[in-house]
């Protein structure tokens, strides 16, 4: 029977280190972000151009609605008969 020691040489290279908690922490969180980032592209051709949609259409609509004067407008349309 022989024995599995560490204490017989050459053990000390076969030790896998385990990386620092924060270092470890840090490539999790990069890592996550990446695929964050992928996903949300997934499937759009020109990334570039939807932000600068987005952009315009949010512009857009704040306009609108600081152009609407509160109680003007919005409200129901009365038919009258003649």
């Amino acid at each position: 029977m022989g024995l599995c020691l560490p204490c017989l040489g050459g053990a000390a290279e076969d030790v896998v280190e385990t990386p620092d908690p924060d270092l470890k922490r840090r490539q999790l969180a990069e890592a996550a972000e990446k695929r964050q980032m992928e996903a949300s592209s997934r499937g759009i051709k020109n990334p570039s151009s939807v932000d600068h949609q987005k952009k315009k259409k949010e512009e857009v609509e704040r306009m609108s609605s600081s152009t609407e004067a509160p109680g003007a407008g919005g409200g129901l349309r009365v038919r009258i008969p003649m």
